[in-house]
């Protein structure tokens, strides 16, 4: 097989990762659109596993499927475990059980992929950061901001895909790959978190060096323009060391969906995907805290106490989300009074752990009047008040500054916007709908169907085929979810994603999700109950 597996890779280098990834994830969306327009499943389309990116490919369901314009190029199709010849000259695909062959399609896959991500690694180094013009407009330490650990990440890869190579070479039938991925997580993949952790330095570093040196603007948009990089721009070739080990998760995720529970590769999958978790974590944490430290440095500088100075800069706080809203004057038997000064506004800054509570004064500054623990926050909202009231709700600080029980009625701009503050305001209180770590048989669930990168902290970025349950969602176009995933939560437009209506479709990946997060089930709590925070 060695020969066959050297070809099939040599093919497979001609889709650059981000070409692969894309095409994979569509394909995903496709064949779930499918199982979910099929109002009465069969059985066994019912329990159908999340399909992985190549075992996509290979059903007949997703055959059948109508295509994304960007898979119909014939060519496109993914190379596939059983369509090598010795697979099929062997008579081994009669022999295995269905879903044997699904789980060897998805360490298969594991593979393949690994060699796209490696070859647009090298890419990067060859074709950009080695390139003899940058060098001489790039000053070293610019130079090294910009490319920082790659070098490693890339010798990391070669390493692991040199090793899950060598597996696969050694019989027809793959035996697993997860051991592998979790001895190269455990020994070499802080690599990745390095890099990752560089990330908000490099995209700054990128923004400057486009605006202060044409010369640099020029060649790299020169270096865009080679059919090398099939139309894709440098900063997609930067963020791959992100993107690749959040993604290589996900496919250990996939083959632990379908290796025979209580075995030994369930065992190796489990570990794998435990390590893979803290390593995304640890990347996640590094992007998060040069940013978080200087955002709190940025509020500290514009609050201005009428009260008890309250410190606000710690290394265990972050900014959750900020915003204006209005208050509402005088007692509460005014509240029918139709004057222009009924409301008021005011400035929230709400912290994971602080609630600060501002009026804006003249020089961008704020004037703090009164603050409490957001473990103290009550909300309440207000319902059938009548146009002038739409959108309130009340915040009560069961101990403020003062050390009092006081009560705000506070007007958002929009419903979407109320329900956002409350639900960060009290993150403790009851959704529309109850989130999957209540062990419900179902639950409303949404595809992302449209990437999305999050405006403000309380918002979910999302990746293509990411599946969600659907914890409370807006008239004016907002869902508040929960990716199954990683149990992430957020809000994102509507318009993102597609509601999954099949209640089979919707608990077998509820099922599926219980069985990847079972061996930290202790800490599923604590973790769902995070948002991005």
């Amino acid at each position: 097989l060695s020969q066959q597996v050297v070809n099939l890779l040599n093919s497979l280098l001609g889709l650059l990762y981000q070409e692969y990834r894309d095409k994979s994830t569509r394909q995903e969306i496709e064949t779930r659109r499918l199982q979910d327009s099929q109002t009465e499943p069969e059985e066994n389309s019912a329990s159908e596993e999340t399909p992985s990116e190549t075992e996509a490919a290979s059903t007949p369901e997703s055959k059948a499927a109508p295509q994304i314009s960007l898979l119909r190029n014939s060519t496109s199709r993914f190379n596939l475990w059983q369509d090598l010849p010795e697979i099929r000259s062997s008579g081994v695909l009669s022999i295995l059980q269905p879903e044997e062959i699904k789980l060897q399609e998805a360490m298969f896959e594991l593979v393949t992929s690994e060699a796209s991500y490696y070859k647009s690694l090298n890419l990067l180094v060859s074709h950009f950061m080695e390139n003899e013009r940058l060098k001489k407009i790039l000053h070293q330490s610019e130079a090294h901001i910009l490319f920082s650990n790659v070098l490693d990440v890339m010798a990391v890869s070669e390493r692991f895909l040199l090793d899950l190579e060598q597996r696969v070479e050694e019989n027809i039938v793959i035996s697993d790959v997860c051991d592998i991925v979790h001895q190269h997580t455990v020994n070499h993949f802080s690599v990745y978190i390095t890099y990752v952790s560089n990330q908000t330095y490099q995209e700054r570093a990128y923004k400057q060096l486009l605006q202060d040196k044409p010369a640099f603007r020029e060649v790299i948009s020169q270096l865009e323009l080679d059919p090398k990089c099939k139309g894709l721009s440098f900063s997609s070739f930067l963020i791959l060391p992100f993107q690749r080990i959040t993604r290589l998760k996900l496919l250990v995720q996939n083959i632990l969906k379908k290796v025979e529970e209580k075995s030994e590769r369930e065992s190796t999958a489990l570990d794998a995907h435990k390590e893979l978790e803290t390593v995304v974590k640890a990347c996640n944490e590094g992007v998060r805290k040069m940013s978080r430290t200087e955002q709190m440095i940025s509020i500290q500088k514009k609050l201005e106490f009428k009260i008890k100075s309250v410190p606000i800069i710690s290394h265990s706080r972050w900014l959750l989300k900020q915003g204006e809203l209005q208050q509402m004057n005088g007692p509460k038997t005014s509240r029918t009074l139709r004057t222009k000064k009924l409301f008021r506004e005011i400035y929230l800054f709400l912290f994971n752990d602080l609630l600060v509570i501002c009026r804006q004064i003249p020089g961008d500054k704020y004037q703090v009047f009164d603050s409490a623990s957001r473990g103290l926050l009550r909300v309440e909202e207000l319902e059938d008040q009548g146009q002038s009231l739409a959108n309130v709700f009340i915040l009560r600080l069961l101990e403020n500054a003062d050390d009092r029980e006081v009560s705000y009625m506070l007007k958002a701009s929009s419903q979407s916007e109320m329900k956002r503050w409350m639900i960060s305001l009290a993150p403790n209180r009851r959704t529309k709908f109850v989130s999957f770590t209540s062990r419900l048989v179902d639950c409303p669930q949404i595809q992302c169907v449209h990437p999305y990168m999050a405006q403000e902290p309380d918002e979910l970025s999302l990746e293509l085929a990411d599946v969600l349950n659907i914890l409370d969602k807006t008239d004016d176009g907002w869902i508040f979810g929960e990716r199954l995933h990683d149990q992430e939560r957020g809000w994102f437009p509507s318009s993102m994603g597609e509601e999954i209506l099949n209640p089979k479709i919707r608990a077998q990946n509820l099922k599926e999700c219980f069985r990847v997060h079972k061996s930290d089930d202790s800490q599923r709590r604590k973790v769902g109950s995070r948002n991005r925070q």
